[in-house]
């Protein structure tokens, strides 16, 4: 029998979110405590070559599945791919753990991130699904916080693990952490939608889908770097993600059931909805991996300061979309996500007037009202998209909004990285009037490093090398690149705001 989230007593739901919300904290603290536990699992099992790719694999498989998962969820029972996320993540985990090579732990992370898209997919299909009328904002709007709680302690859990047991316990604590949320979906949580009872799954649509997701990120994610832009290498994934993002087009026309119906984005909310989480995201997780070069390259902060401030980032994401919730369903969702593009815009511009003099206290401020802008856009356009599809897409249109959010926030980072890194050498190069000749002087190793990456430039042995003058330059360069950056943060963000007052109305 199905019910609605009106029906559910109180404790059964409260129980419900709280299994849910400890399912998506598993899925948010695993990269964060990832990056303490590195270093050391790199001594102990060698493999540098794939260090990289024990993130990549983890994120890449869970771009891929996001969506797919919220596709099946329209069709399955939610409960039952609910808790085989978690039980695929769970294991992957344990196996993780016990990763006698660098190879098998890259292996055991993308199914770590095949659970982790299932997860990320359905906890807010779950949460939409149990919300009383009404309430929905508010409850989607805890999911948030268990962002801004993984933040605050996820680096500082994971370097208390590798310091006082062992790097393998990273992985393993999340197997009795995810037996506990799936005992509390396994028996409380009841099935909320009607499903159809004869399916035909689109896997032409999903598999093109997959393939082109999957060579673009690549792409995106390691061209430039690990894969350079003109290799074979490179060519071949673009011309792969063009060929199945073709095939993926003409697919689903022709399908019964598609896999992502385009009729969808017809519809003003929904096309403007994931738009504007697109572009949010851009600025959003560009701000996130480039700020902190500004603060420690032009500013000159150390490291804890550094990580405060982009924890005043999460934490005003966390708030907006905590306060949001509160209120989305009184002031209206249209009117939320215009509230956020605007905070988000003054945010960025007042970015622009950074310098290497800029108060620390003032750059706290500005990152917070970016997060707090990041936090109203987030939730209001997710009930936006949700609101412009009937309920039996529910899950289709929630995870193809969280898809966005991922596929932008990799995009963003992508064009930008590229960006500050010309920018730098370049003013390097322009300004030291031989600074890049002293980097790279006798046998060329210094430079090499700085080429290879933009942190070897924060690095206490490579700066004791660098004259004070020398020092000086690195400073403007770094303020020359990262203000690029923030030039393009400022744009997205305006065009979002603009995008936003061609919201429908009935949004509000």
């Amino acid at each position: 029998m199905v019910t609605t989230g009106s029906d559910i007593h109180q404790q059964e739901r409260r129980l419900i979110i709280a299994a849910s919300l400890l399912a998506l904290f598993l899925g948010a603290l695993d990269a964060l405590v990832m990056s303490a536990a590195m270093p050391t699992i790199i001594s102990e099992l060698g493999g540098l070559s794939l260090y990289a790719w024990v993130y990549s694999a983890y994120f890449l498989a869970r771009a891929v599945s996001l969506p797919v998962f919220g596709k099946l969820s329209d069709l399955f029972p939610t409960k039952t791919l609910m808790v085989v996320s978690i039980a695929v993540f769970s294991a992957a985990s344990v196996a993780a753990g016990m990763s006698p090579s660098m190879g098998f732990l890259v292996a055991a992370r993308v199914f770590q991130g095949i659970g982790a898209g299932g997860i990320f997919a359905l906890v807010y299909v779950v949460l939409s699904d149990v919300s009383p009328k009404g309430q929905r904002g508010k409850t989607l709007s805890l999911a948030s916080s268990v962002w801004g709680i993984s933040s605050l302690i996820g680096p500082t859990l994971g370097g208390f693990i590798v310091t006082y047991f062992s790097w393998r316990w990273i992985f393993y604590i999340n197997l009795p952490l995810g037996l506990l949320s799936l005992a509390g979906i396994g028996f409380f949580f009841r099935e909320l939608r009607e499903k159809p009872g004869d399916v035909d799954l689109d896997w032409a649509g999903i598999s093109c889908f997959s393939g082109a997701v999957l060579a673009g990120l690549t792409l995106i994610m390691t061209g430039g770097r690990e894969i350079p832009w003109a290799s074979s290498t490179g060519i071949m994934l673009a011309v792969a993600a063009v060929i199945l993002g073709i095939g993926f087009v003409l697919t689903e026309r022709r399908a019964k059931n598609p896999f992502v119906d385009f009729s969808f984005f017809r519809h003003p909310g929904f096309a403007l909805g994931n738009l504007m989480t697109f572009g949010a995201s851009m600025a959003m997780f560009s701000l996130f991996a480039y700020a902190p070069l500004y603060l420690q390259g032009a500013l000159s902060q150390t490291p804890m300061v550094v990580g405060y401030a982009m924890l005043s980032l999460s934490l005003g994401w966390s708030v907006g979309s905590l306060l949001m919730g509160r209120v989305v369903d009184r002031v209206g969702a249209r009117l939320a996500s215009i509230t956020g593009t605007l905070f988000m815009t003054a945010g960025a511009l007042f970015c622009l007037g950074f310098d290497m003099d800029t108060a620390l206290l003032w750059c706290f401020f500005v990152f917070i009202l970016i997060g707090f802008g990041m936090g109203f856009i987030s939730l209001s356009t997710l009930l936006i998209v949700q609101d412009s599809v009937k309920k039996a897409d529910l899950g289709m249109a929630t995870s193809l909004h969280q898809f966005a959010r991922t596929f932008g926030g990799t995009v963003g980072v992508g064009i930008c990285g590229a960006v500050v890194t010309q920018r730098l050498f370049s003013g390097l190069e322009q300004g030291g009037k031989g600074v890049v000749a002293s980097m790279s002087g006798s046998g060329g190793e210094m430079g090499s490093r700085l080429r290879e990456s933009l942190s070897h430039m924060f690095q206490p042995e490579f700066q004791a090398q660098l004259p004070p003058q020398t020092l000086e330059v690195l400073r403007t360069a770094v303020l020359d690149g990262v203000g690029a950056a923030f030039v393009i943060v400022s744009v997205i963000c305006s065009i979002g705001l603009i995008l936003g007052l061609f919201l429908p109305k009935g949004t509000d």
